[in-house]
């Protein structure tokens, strides 16, 4: 007969003898058939389950008979609801026929009733991915490769030559992984178990597969082709048709402005571009921003014109983007999709005050000066600011997240603004080529879903929590923070969608840097200190080459030789034995020893392009929704940044009383920690500038000083802060 209990923490599973061996529990002296919940020893914390006789509610302990009845902790069974004490005689004939079903199993059913206990003991247990046999077997599998090393792995030619995959001029190599042909087979088993390809594409179809906020996920539908017109609809509406005729404003739009029919207030042309926006909002549009700012097409296409982004809350920010602009001749980009995210309205109206300082604040100004790429839902708060809804505002939609924005409005307007249309629409053709990619491609050969098993097996199964994006490519130098986010904010997450945390690792720790520059910064730390799976992106040929006289490569060629080399130093390492022959000092082969045995992959595209870039962000975006589909995490939502945001709210709210109360208020939060610090700031601080104005702008200061010293504006009779909305 099957006994159960939990001691502590710990649930002990037995039988009659066993329990009367280790814990002195006896069975009294009746047989019964079923089990029923029983008992508690709150000295020792031991709970008893037993089988007893209708009506009897006693069973021995350490010699003694204890009456009363306790659910083992947490227990979800299915076909019952045990209440946190269950009475004892209280309904009784109800759950003696329930718990006949669950020990025995379900007639109707036909499934074993213990195996069903063992199952639903643990509190969702059963649904967690770590529970099925295909996540046993990679367990296994890890226990063994851990014994193997790269050296020897890289010598299986037949390996090799298999562990690679192509598409539209991407060639991945991931032979450089702690893995064998056999691993890769029972990841893409893994996968099947969890149904990957089903939930690829519900995530193309539309489903609301955010089911914490109950949304789809449809950053594919922003590049997708016009002709796939009314095969997505969310709510009733047509995604794609929605997408183009958004697309068709904002080439419009951008198109007016860059060819001098969409002019500034005064009558100047728009050259500057200023983008304000945070976390997905800018860093997704920089990091593309930054490759195309050296491609020979964007050079061409952004004479004549400048972009910059303001993200940082910090004033400094604000005093380093507008330094040396002509307000004049400047156009202000709100990307907000609720247009209520704190830093960036905050210096929207920094932005907006710089404007009215020189030009006067006429509501003219705003409308001339600002466009808004925000949801919808917003358009009231849009209109509020005082940007024109008709002309210059571009809309999103809930189905598109932060971190998977670039192709939507927020990268469009800024930069087809500076770039011109026709080399963003390129950008968005080679998002799309990947995305076919990934959805019709057999997992074997499909690049981002190779990556993302990768991922999972590195990081749940090897143990490697952190991992570096390795860009060969200066042009791509913002590419590691825009995965960081992409990945971090995505998979930064401890519950599975059945509500259960998770008892694997998930989310990686993501950072980066280009080579070569990576190369003399951290690089040490990753060929002798800890593990760190790392992605090599480099490309077969420069956006500028450069070859010297009396040199014998080119720079390029001086690059990538690097690029060959390190993958392979941080596999094979450097042996004792190999020092020993070269004839290095015993006293430091200790020191001078490579382990390897560091796992890596290798990307190589043709060329850093708009369409490449396209390419390569669609990657990374699907090698992340790849490993949140198999943890079994939602990707898609950041209830993570919630909590900091509310907490920053009421410290504003104390700082603002204590800069009222003036001298020798303290404040109180009821966190000792936090009042000590904060008390110290506020004594150490200068007084508020703001808190004393009562009407008018206050100016910018140090903005306006500045810009007068590189380039006055022609004066005017705005009037300034006495201009016409006064």
């Amino acid at each position: 007969m099957l006994y159960l209990c939990t001691l502590g923490n710990v649930l002990l599973v037995s039988t009659v003898s066993s329990f009367s061996n280790s814990f002195g529990i006896r069975r009294p002296p009746f047989a019964v058939k079923y089990t029923r919940l029983c008992a508690h020893d709150t000295e020792n914390d031991l709970k008893v389950s037993r089988s007893p006789i209708p009506n009897d509610n006693e069973v021995e302990i350490n010699g003694e008979y204890v009456n009363g009845v306790e659910d083992i902790y947490n227990l979800k069974i299915p076909q019952i609801h045990l209440p946190p004490r269950l009475a004892p005689g209280v309904a009784w004939h109800h759950h003696h026929a329930a718990t006949t079903r669950l020990i025995h199993g379900d007639e109707t059913s036909g499934e074993g009733g213990v195996g069903r206990i063992l199952s639903n003991l643990i509190p969702g247990r059963s649904q967690l991915v770590s529970s099925t046999q295909e996540w046993k077997t990679l367990e296994k599998e890890a226990e063994e490769m851990k014994n193997t090393h790269l050296r020897d792995l890289l010598q299986d030619k037949e390996r090799c030559d298999q562990m690679f995959a192509t598409h539209d001029g991407v060639y991945l190599d991931y032979s450089r992984q702690r893995a064998s042909l056999e691993t890769m087979e029972k990841l893409l088993e893994l996968a099947e178990k969890q149904e990957l390809k089903k939930k690829i594409k519900a995530m193309f179809n539309g489903e609301k597969i955010n089911f914490t906020e109950d949304r789809a996920v449809l950053h594919t539908a922003l590049r997708a082709d016009r002709k796939l017109e009314g095969t997505v609809f969310v709510d009733g509406m047509d995604v794609i048709k929605e997408v183009h005729e958004v697309l068709d404003q904002i080439k419009y739009f951008t198109n007016g402005v860059r060819s001098g029919e969409i002019r500034g207030y005064t009558g100047k042309r728009l050259r500057n571009i200023v983008s304000v926006g945070i976390g997905g909002s800018y860093l997704g549009p920089e990091f593309l921003h930054e490759t195309l700012k050296t491609e020979p097409e964007g050079i061409n296409s952004a004479l004549g014109y400048s972009l910059r982004f303001l993200a940082n809350v910090d004033p400094v920010d604000v005093e380093r983007t507008c330094a040396d602009l002509d307000p004049e001749e400047t156009l202000i980009v709100i990307v907000s999709k609720t247009f209520t995210t704190a830093e960036t309205m905050l210096n929207a109206r920094a932005m907006r005050q710089w404007l009215w300082d020189f030009m006067g604040d006429d509501k003219e100004v705003v409308r001339k000066h600002f466009v808004a790429c925000a949801s919808v839902s917003a358009t009231e708060k849009v209109e509020a600011f005082g940007i024109d809804t008709e002309n210059y505002f571009f809309r999103f939609w809930d189905w598109v997240g932060g971190r998977y924005s670039v192709c939507s409005a927020a990268g469009a307007v800024p930069i087809s603004l500076l770039y011109g249309f026709d080399l963003f629409e390129k950008f968005l053709q080679g998002a799309n080529s990947i995305d076919k990619h990934s959805l019709e491609a057999p997992f074997n050969k499909n690049i981002p879903v190779i990556m993302g098993l990768l991922g999972v097996w590195n990081m749940s199964f090897m143990g490697y929590n952190t991992r570096a994006a390795l860009p060969y490519a200066e042009a791509l130098l913002k590419l590691p923070a825009h995965i960081q986010q992409l990945d971090m904010e995505s998979n930064g997450k401890c519950m599975t969608k059945f509500g259960v945390e998770v008892d694997y690792p998930v989310g990686e720790i993501d950072f980066g840097e280009p080579g070569t520059n990576g190369q003399h910064s951290f690089y040490q730390l990753l060929h002798m200190g800890q593990t760190v799976a790392s992605d090599f992106i480099g490309f077969v040929q420069s956006q500028h080459d450069l070859c010297l006289d009396d040199e014998s490569v080119s720079s390029h060629d001086e690059l990538m030789a690097n690029f060959f080399a390190q993958p392979d130093a941080l596999a094979c390492g450097k042996t004792a034995e190999e020092l020993r022959v070269e004839g290095v000092n015993e006293d430091l082969i200790p020191h001078r020893t490579f382990k390897g045995n560091r796992p890596s992959m290798s990307l190589l595209l043709p060329k850093l392009t708009a369409y490449a870039t396209g390419q390569l962000l669609a990657i990374y975006e699907h090698r992340t929704a790849v490993q949140g589909f198999m943890w079994d995490i939602n990707s898609f939502d950041q209830w993570g940044v919630e909590l900091g945001k509310k907490l920053a709210i009421d410290v504003k709210e104390e700082l603002l009383e204590a800069r009222r109360a003036g001298d020798g208020y303290k404040v109180d939060t009821g966190r000792p920690a936090t009042d000590r610090i904060l008390n110290y700031y506020i004594e150490n601080s200068d007084e508020s500038p703001c808190v004393e104005v009562d009407s008018g702008n206050p100016t910018t200061k140090v903005t306006r000083k500045t810009h007068r010293e590189h380039y006055p504006p022609i004066g005017h009779d705005l009037g300034g802060s006495n201009g016409k909305l006064s």
